[in-house]
């Protein structure tokens, strides 16, 4: 009974614990698969509604100055106007062999009525970018505007060893030409899978015939022991 009323308890305090980390973690965040420096990416910029009584209505991400793209553009997200704002740079990026002078450096989603993220949902708002700029990462500080005039500033900025209340998004780059080491080529998962099944299959074959060899004798075995006691029997006889 204790026993049961321990795991009882533990399943009570992990459930508190997993329902604990609703709201207060679903961050503003950037997600862009094998986005690379030098590179071209789709951004993914996911915002979760935190407000149980108003919905988001506006969203707005920053691209610094210092980490420019030439190359920005915005990929419709139905029910939502988006607006780009370009600022001239210090320092001109190179792109296909020119100078560009001038990048975007603030785009703004903004929701028609009814179409606003409600309470318990996300919007998914994706962005084409390129050429990556050579850092080792990017922070995009965002703005996330509420039906009741609230605003909730994304714009910390990542510390070393320090959780932020409201962390910017941050898009990690990797390196031009890594290929991550660990990961194989399809062709060698495939070769790995047919040997594997080839291995399974050699295996399910010795298992066959060694379990009908063994009925096998087993019937041998009953057949023998039923003639000797026939034989019996009539020899008493």
């Amino acid at each position: 009974m204790a026993a049961g009323l321990g795991v009882a308890a533990l399943v009570g305090l992990a459930g508190a614990v997993g329902f604990g980390i609703g709201p207060a973690s679903a961050h503003v965040t950037v997600n862009a698969t094998g986005a690379t420096q030098g590179g071209y990416a789709k951004l993914a910029f996911r915002v979760p509604n935190e407000r149980d009584n108003a919905s988001t209505v506006k969203v707005e991400v920053n691209i610094p100055a210092e980490t420019a793209v030439a190359s920005v553009s915005v990929r419709p997200t139905p029910g939502w106007t988006a607006t780009t704002e370009k600022s001239k740079l210090a320092t001109p990026l190179k792109a296909h062999g020119e100078d560009i002078t001038e990048a975007v450096t603030k785009i703004t989603w903004t929701a028609a009525a009814g179409s606003e993220v409600k309470p318990g949902e996300f919007q998914e708002f994706e962005v084409s970018a390129g050429p990556l700029p050579e850092v080792d990462q990017m922070v995009f500080k965002a703005l996330q505007t509420y039906s009741n005039n609230e605003v909730v500033r994304w714009i910390d900025e990542p510390a070393a060893g320090a959780e932020a209340e409201h962390p910017a998004p941050v898009l990690k780059l990797a390196k031009a030409g890594a290929t991550g080491g660990a990961a194989a080529s399809p062709a060698a998962n495939a070769n790995v899978n047919l040997a594997a099944s080839a291995d399974d299959s050699g295996d399910s074959s010795t298992g066959t015939v060694t379990g009908v060899a063994g009925l096998v004798l087993a019937l041998a075995a009953l057949i023998f022991a039923v003639l000797a006691w026939r034989r019996s029997s009539t020899a008493k006889g």
